[in-house]
């Protein structure tokens, strides 16, 4: 019997490495976004009044303005953070629209993965912005008591992350995914766009959440600075 993953099956070891179609597609989403904005970056420094310079300049803008936002002050390391979740979140989504594949996403080890990036990103922010000690001294107040409520919080977060966009992203792929089955491949099409539309909705709402929780360890950095 073959091995599984997260009820996927193996297709091959690379030494004690699995591989999964999740993680097959996961790599050809990555790929195709480095190619696709490695392109569009050129256009934007060689030709810089074109289209894929606008299209370049228009998602930085939109990732700049999400984080500034958030943070209430441009944070370059984390646009760079938020605007790769995104991108990713997103190629997923479209990638998940073609024949035969499923969004990385709609797999739950993915999505967890994404969630745990941000889980770890949050105190490596806190101890860059306020120290390992001042970093460590959040938990304690306003009471020491409250130590274990904030870990459960962030623990909590952090599973809420992956759940909501392994839920959305796998539901949705299901649902056309049925309907492709049972009538064919043009009357879901409108389903299918909404199915997209869904999977950049839950880009950008795990995008403007990890800004959140990432950019309240700095905000609070900044805070105990000022104290």
């Amino acid at each position: 019997m073959r091995p599984e993953i997260f009820d996927e099956p193996v297709l091959l070891w690379l030494g004690p490495v699995p591989i999964t179609p999740t993680m097959l597609t996961s790599l050809a989403t990555t790929a195709t976004l480095l190619v696709v904005f490695g392109v569009v970056a050129r256009a934007v420094v060689h030709h810089p009044a074109g289209r894929l310079a606008a299209v370049g300049r228009l998602t930085h803008g939109f990732i700049r303005g999400l984080v500034t936002e958030v943070v209430g002050r441009p944070a370059p390391g984390l646009e760079i953070f938020a605007g790769s979740l995104f991108l990713f979140i997103a190629g997923a989504a479209l990638l998940g629209q073609l024949p035969g594949l499923a969004a990385p996403t709609a797999n739950l080890g993915a999505a967890s993965a994404l969630a745990v990036l941000v889980f770890l990103a949050v105190p490596v922010v806190g101890i860059r912005s306020r120290g390992p000690l001042g970093y460590l001294r959040h938990y304690l107040r306003p009471n020491p008591l409250l130590f274990p409520l904030h870990v459960i919080s962030e623990v909590s977060r952090t599973l809420a992350l992956a759940l909501r966009l392994f839920g959305n992203m796998m539901s949705g792929h299901l649902v056309v995914g049925l309907i492709v089955a049972l009538v064919g491949l043009i009357v879901p099409i409108p389903l299918m766009l909404l199915d997209l539309l869904i999977g950049l909705l839950q880009a950008y709402i795990f995008t403007i959440l990890s800004s959140v929780y990432i950019g309240a360890a700095i905000q609070v950095g900044q805070g105990v600075e000022n104290e």
